[in-house]
């Protein structure tokens, strides 16, 4: 009965920590970032939609956010959006490493008091303001991006009138829409403008 629930025990904690390993991957911290980033920008969204995103991406509930909690977050989100916006890759690494000068402190470690596995952060503390982490933790994440695709960390979707931004990279072909939805409605309007053409009486 014992070593039931040692095993138990160990294949719980086995669980836990990959759990964790997923929301600390940098593909998840960036992808994040960018739902993070499409949250706040030009919308109104308040304290139940950003602690929303932040919770669907891995943070641990409860995750309490105040008006003005939200309003620092909007203006460091406007400053990631502009690494994700820049034009090119050394357009995108000067913003980055103005950004990484502004928020980074010194690199160190930490489990938040044992609560999740050990994995290094930038800001200043474990009880950090939520804006001070976001930028640090953006800025890992999109150095990352950079450094392993060589590239521009973001896009702008693709689509006429969508202003959210991506993150390129994936397993398949470079991405250009920020959703299937936004993919399938180009589509849909390149086939629509196509047919136009091909009905237009010849001169």
């Amino acid at each position: 009965m014992e070593r039931a629930e040692r095993l138990r025990q160990v294949r719980a904690a086995g669980l836990e920590r990959a759990e964790w390993r997923g929301r600390l991957a940098g593909d998840r911290v960036a992808a994040r970032t960018v739902a993070v980033v499409n949250t706040l920008h030009g919308g109104a969204a308040g304290p139940a939609e950003v602690a929303a995103v932040l919770l669907e991406y891995g943070e641990r509930p409860p995750v309490r956010l105040t008006e003005a909690d939200v309003a620092a977050l909007r203006v460091a989100a406007e400053e990631v959006r502009g690494v994700l916006v820049a034009p090119d890759t050394e357009a995108a690494v000067a913003r980055l490493n103005a950004l990484l000068a502004r928020c980074a402190g010194p690199l160190r470690l930490t489990s938040h008091g044992g609560e999740a596995p050990w994995h290094p952060h930038i800001d200043s503390s474990d009880d950090a303001p939520w804006d001070e982490w976001f930028r640090a933790t953006s800025a890992i994440a999109l150095l990352s991006v950079v450094w392993e695709r060589q590239g521009p960390p973001g896009a702008v979707c693709a689509a006429r009138g969508c202003a959210r931004v991506l993150i390129p990279y994936g397993a398949g072909p470079r991405r250009r829409h920020c959703s299937r939805r936004c993919a399938t409605r180009e589509r849909v309007a390149a086939h629509r403008a196509r047919t136009t053409r091909g009905a237009s009486p010849s001169a």
